[in-house]
C-alpha cells in the first residue's frame, strides 16, 4: 500500500508541537509494516533544509488567484528519516524560516495544497490513500472530490486526522478566488459559521476522520470550538486512534541527549545521575523531588495556571519541592513565570524557548511531569515521561485520561486530577510528594509506566486497517 502523508510539520524537518512528532514517526512504522509511506510538507528555509541534499523530482507552475508561482518538488536524497520525504518549494511563499505566524499563512498553505495536488495529478499511478493532517491540508479532500482539474484523483481515498480542533484555518469568502475551480453548487461544503473553514470542509469530505485519541473524540462531540454538531453528524466515519511514540528516539537506555543512560532495572540510580546534572545546571537542590513542565506556554496547556501553582506550592511546602519549566508562548505567561522566579528565593527555575536536547534531559532527570491541560487531544509528553520513569501528574482530559491511570488504582502509573484549577493541581503536587517519599511504591509506579507499550507499532497497524476499510 502506498500512503502519502501531507502535513505542515514533520520532526525533525519542522516541528512546533505534537503534530510534528506524529508525522515524523507514523510513516516510519508503516514502512516497517511493509508499506510505502511518504511525507510531503513545505520547504521551509530552516536547519534541516540547509544541512541535507535534495533532488528536484518535479517542476511546474500554478495559479494562486491572480498570481502565478513556480514550484519545485524536492526529494531528500539520504533517506535520513527512513521514509521518502518530499518538500514543496514555492519561492516567495513557503521559503520562510518558521512554520506559522505569517500574515499570509492562508495563502501559504493554500498554495502548498494546490502544489501537492498538481504534482500528484501528474503521477503515472495513484497513491492508495492521501492522509491529511489538520486544517493546513484540509482543502485537499474537498478538491479531490470536486476540483475540476483533479477529476482523475476523485477515487483516491482521503483520511483526515484532527490533531487539535481548536485551530481550523478559517478565512473569508473574499478569498474564494484563490481556490482552484470547482462546482460552485458544492460551495456549502466549504462553509462553516459564515466563512471558509478548511477543517470543517475536510470533516465533511474526507472518506474517514480520525482523532488522536478515543477520549478526545468523545470530548469533541461537546467541545470542538464550534464544530460539535458537524463532528457528531459525521460520527459514522470517525474514530479515535491513540498516538504512539518513537521508541528508538525516546529510549533512556540509548538516548544520546541525556547525561546517563539507564534501563528499568536501574531506574532510581540512573535517574538520580540525570537529576543531579539537571539541578546543577538550574541551581536546584537535587535532594528534593523535581516537578517539571515541558510545552507551549498557552492557555490550552494550562500554562497560565503555572505561576500560581508553583508560587502556592513553594509557599505551602517550603524547602520540600523543586519546579522547572521549559517552554515558550504567551508573553504574559512568560513574564509571570519570570516574576515568580524572581520572588522565589529557592525551588524554581525556567528556560524560555524550545530546546529538544534539554527536553530529553528533563524527562530523564525529573521525578514528576506536570500537565494541567485544559485541552489535550492526545498528549505525547506524558508518554515520553512514562518511558523515562517520570511520573505524569495530569488533568483528566482527552488523551491524558486514556493513557494515565492514577496510582491509587490498580496498576496506576501517574496522578490525575479533575479540574483545570490551581487548587486541584496543588493538591496533586502534595500527593506527588507523598508518593515520592514512599520509595518502594514510587519505584513500582515508575516501573509500571516504563513497561507500558506506547510504541507506534500498534497505532500504525490500526491506521493501515482503517485505510483498507475504505477499499
Amino acid at each position: 500500500m502506498e500512503i502519502l502523508h501531507v502535513s505542515a510539520e514533520c520532526y525533525p524537518v519542522a516541528k512546533v508541537g505534537g503534530l510534528g512528532d506524529v508525522v515524523g514517526a507514523l510513516p516510519k512504522y508503516q514502512q516497517q509494516l511493509g508499506h510505502v509511506a511518504k511525507v510531503v510538507l513545505p520547504a521551509y528555509r530552516n536547519k534541516f533544509y540547509d544541512t541535507h541534499e535534495f533532488d528536484v523530482v518535479h517542476q511546474a507552475g500554478m495559479w494562486l488567484g491572480h498570481e502565478w508561482y513556480h514550484f519545485n518538488i524536492l526529494k531528500e536524497r539520504q533517506n535520513s528519516l527512513e521514509f521518502d520525504l518530499y518538500l514543496v518549494d514555492i519561492p516567495g511563499l513557503l521559503d520562510t524560516p518558521g512554520v506559522y505566524g505569517y500574515p499570509n499563512d492562508t495563502e501559504r498553505f493554500l498554495a502548498f495544497q494546490i502544489a501537492v495536488l498538481d504534482w500528484i495529478n501528474e503521477w503515472n499511478h495513484l497513491p492508495d490513500v492521501i492522509h491529511c493532517h489538520d486544517h493546513h491540508t484540509g482543502l485537499i479532500p474537498f478538491l479531490l472530490s470536486w476540483g475540476y482539474k483533479y477529476s482523475r484523483l476523485k477515487e483516491v481515498p482521503s483520511v483526515l486526522t484532527i490533531h487539535n480542533a481548536q485551530y481550523q484555518g478559517q478565512f473569508g469568502w473574499d478569498k474564494l478566488y484563490l481556490i482552484p475551480g470547482f462546482d460552485l453548487w458544492k460551495s456549502g461544503l466549504l462553509d462553516w459559521g459564515g466563512c471558509i473553514n478548511p477543517l470543517a470542509a475536510a470533516i465533511k469530505c474526507a472518506w474517514r476522520v480520525t482523532t488522536v485519541s478515543p477520549g478526545y473524540l468523545e470530548e469533541l462531540y461537546t467541545n470542538a470550538n464550534g464544530l460539535e454538531w458537524l463532528i457528531s453528524s459525521e460520527r459514522a466515519k470517525t474514530c479515535g486512534i491513540i498516538n504512539g511514540i518513537d521508541t528508538v528516539v525516546w529510549d533512556p537506555a540509548t538516548d544520546p541527549r541525556i547525561s546517563n543512560n539507564y534501563t528499568p532495572e536501574l531506574v532510581p540510580e540512573g535517574k538520580e545521575v540525570n537529576k543531579v546534572k539537571l539541578c546543577e545546571r538550574f541551581g536546584l537542590d537535587a535532594s528534593l523531588p523535581l516537578i517539571s513542565f515541558i510545552g507551549r506556554l498557552v492557555g490550552d496547556k494550562g500554562a497560565d495556571l503555572l505561576p500560581e501553582i508553583i508560587g502556592r506550592s513553594l509557599h505551602e511546602l517550603p524547602g520540600e519541592v523543586n519546579f522547572l519549566v521549559l517552554g515558550s508562548g504567551d508573553p504574559h505567561i512568560e513574564a509571570q513565570l519570570k516574576e515568580t522566579r524572581n520572588y522565589a528565593s529557592y525551588g524554581f527555575n525556567l528556560h524560555i524557548g524550545y530546546d529538544e536536547a534539554l527536553s530529553h534531559q528533563i524527562y530523564a532527570g525529573s521525578d514528576f511531569l506536570l500537565m494541567p491541560s485544559r485541552v489535550e487531544p492526545c498528549g505525547l509528553n506524558q508518554l515520553y515521561a512514562l518511558r523515562y520513569g517520570t511520573v505524569p501528574v495530569v488533568r483528566s482530559t482527552g488523551g491524558l485520561k486514556d493513557t494515565v491511570t492514577d496510582f491509587g488504582d490498580a496498576g496506576g502509573v501517574g496522578i490525575r486530577f479533575i479540574q483545570p484549577s490551581v487548587w486541584d493541581a496543588c493538591t496533586s503536587v502534595k500527593r506527588a510528594l507523598e508518593l515520592y517519599h514512599d520509595k518502594r511504591r514510587m519505584r513500582d509506579v515508575q516501573l509500571a509506566g516504563m513497561h507500558l507499550d506506547h510504541s507506534w507499532t500498534t497505532s500504525a497497524a490500526q491506521y493501515v486497517d482503517l485505510y483498507r476499510s475504505m477499499k
